[in-house]
């Protein structure tokens, strides 16, 4: 029979996701203990509600990790020789720590080790960014390994779901190769874009729009970080980059051609891929039209908009907001289903709002 999570849980790190993960737990009724080498955080994490600092008599059930990937290794043999709790973490790269902490602690031990990694974070950091609700439908990967007993793995998938996650299975590798696929890559080419921005001519920028907004929106994060993840897990962003090498190649070539079809193709094939990222609860993405809206930037106006909408019956399926620097107005963009779009227009325009698709 396999264990039920009952706590404590232990995290181990009282940053953005360590104390996200606590308030989650928190929230489910357990109890969390924190630790940190910086007790500012533990002492902000405890502020925010996120659990008690660790004393020598606990006993946690789950220890979660969650430091830096420099140091994410050390913190989880750690755990694992300190405490006879089955131990996860929440970082970003896999086979390299496994590897690490396979050297570091006895064959008995590992079997209590079962990587993790919630696929939710910000731009921000620290424990004042973090949120119970941070990992709420989103994607929870678990790594076990070949040595990690059947009962932790479940544990740790428990965890998950308590966190308000949901639990996918993949091993080490595939995890290590997915991510740069879908995190690590997507984060160094929103850094080139932003690169390109940075001496630009004020005239050049005051162009900007939402569209270099969105493409550039995570390159903000902490560099510091990022030199380790993608350093943690160089093999594989390099194959990514590779790839991605070979496809600008086709495009400058598409592009200096002067041939219409050939970079139509390549714009295809990005439309392609949008289509291809899941939808809402990893369904199929059903197609969605976007409805723009002239909002007066003062307070009140978008709730305005969005109890009008609501009252419409068209679920808003997302929503950007452009700010126009030059008026005291934004425009804001709904994506709703493309077959409500006409709907939701003429009831946001029988209530005075300038719209159009």
């Amino acid at each position: 029979m396999s264990q039920r999570l009952t706590g404590p849980v232990l995290v181990v790190g009282t940053g953005l996701l360590g104390t996200s993960v606590a308030l989650a737990c928190r929230r489910a009724g357990l109890e969390t203990l924190l630790a940190d080498v910086a007790a500012d955080h533990v002492r902000t994490a405890t502020g925010l509600g996120a659990g008690r600092p660790l004393r020598d008599d606990d006993a946690p059930q789950v220890v979660v990790v969650a430091v830096p990937p420099d140091h994410l290794a050390d913190a989880v043999a750690a755990a694992l020789l300190t405490t006879d709790a089955v131990v996860t973490d929440v970082g970003s790269i896999k086979t390299g720590p496994l590897a690490a902490v396979a050297a570091e602690v006895s064959p008995g031990e590992l079997t209590r080790y079962v990587g993790s990694h919630p696929m939710a974070g910000s731009e921000r950091s620290g424990p004042l960014a973090a949120s119970e609700a941070l990992f709420d439908g989103r994607p929870w990967a678990v790594t076990p390994h070949e040595a990690s007993a059947p009962d932790a793995v479940e544990l740790v998938e428990e965890l998950a779901r308590v966190c308000g996650g949901v639990p996918l299975r993949l091993t080490p590798g595939e995890h290590d190769r997915a991510v740069a696929r879908v995190s690590h890559l997507p984060q160094l080419v929103a850094v080139l874009m932003a690169a390109r921005l940075a001496e630009a001519p004020p005239e050049h920028l005051a162009l900007s729009g939402q569209g270099v907004r969105d493409v550039t929106r995570i390159a903000g994060s902490d560099p510091g970080l990022w030199r380790q993840i993608v350093g943690g897990n160089a093999e594989a962003v390099l194959t990514m980059l590779g790839e991605l090498r070979g496809e600008l190649d086709a495009l400058m070539a598409a592009v200096g051609s002067g041939s219409g079809e050939a970079l139509e193709r390549m714009l295809e094939r990005g439309v392609a891929g949008t289509r291809a990222i899941p939808g809402k609860h990893g369904g199929t993405p059903a197609p969605t039209a976007p409805l723009y809206v002239s909002v007066p930037d003062h307070p009140g106006e978008l709730a305005r908009l969005f109890t009008d909408a609501g009252e419409s019956g068209v679920n808003i399926e997302d929503v950007r907001i452009d700010h126009d620097p030059g008026r005291e107005t934004g425009l804001v963009e709904l994506v709703v289903e493309e077959a409500r779009a006409d709907l939701l227009l003429t009831a946001l325009e029988s209530r005075g709002w300038v719209a159009h698709r």
